[in-house]
């Protein structure tokens, strides 16, 4: 196994570790929903009321159970 001939440097092992994965911090992007105009992921389908798509052409994937409160 070979080994290394010179010191890395402070300079150089931080420059290597800075675009580790670790370091990364990512931001997914937001967009709006066209049905309902809660905040979702593109090209995902709204959590809040279950569409994909716009509203022209949208397709409802998942159908949210509505609990009835009693008074």
């Amino acid at each position: 196994m070979g080994l290394p001939k010179h010191k890395t440097s402070k300079t150089m092992s931080k420059r290597r570790k800075s675009n580790s994965y670790y370091a990364r911090v990512v931001i997914p992007a937001m967009s709006v929903c066209p049905h309902c105009g809660e905040k979702k992921i593109p090209h995902r389908v709204c959590p809040s009321c279950g569409f994909y798509g716009d509203k022209s052409g949208g397709v409802q994937v998942i159908t949210k159970a509505i609990k009835e409160v009693k008074e």
